[in-house]
């Protein structure tokens, strides 16, 4: 298996010396090991720990591993313990390793916009 970029070759990859300025568009797999500054939208993404990725992330499947600035839509989403994600995701099932870190808003594919969390004090006794 190679990623040439021929026209039967099942993943993409931008390696982790590549920085690209603009939005990427895959209708294959798409793994990414540098750094991406723009949209990207493709089949199934799979992100290095090393990775930066600056905007929003829309695939059927994402394994995050790296820093998303950016919201992110999956239909199965895997966050890893190195994950670093500032921005609102919504997903149809997720799976958070122990030890990432997300700021932002949760929400089910199938529900209204994310609501906003409160802690309501108990101060009864």
């Amino acid at each position: 298996m190679s990623a040439t970029g021929a026209k039967n070759t099942p993943f993409s990859l931008i390696g982790g010396d590549v920085t690209i300025s603009g939005n990427v568009t895959a209708s294959v797999d798409l793994h990414v090991d540098g750094v991406v500054e723009g949209d990207i939208s493709c089949a199934a993404l799979v992100q290095g720990a090393e990775s930066r990725i600056i905007g929003h992330v829309t695939a059927q499947s994402a394994r995050l591993a790296g820093l998303v600035d950016g919201s992110i839509t999956a239909e199965e989403l895997v966050v890893e313990r190195s994950a670093r994600i500032t921005g609102d995701v919504r997903y149809e099932r997720i799976t958070i390793e122990a030890g990432s870190r997300i700021d932002g808003h949760f929400a089910h594919k199938d529900n209204a916009p994310a609501a906003e969390l409160k802690l309501i004090a108990n101060d009864g006794a």
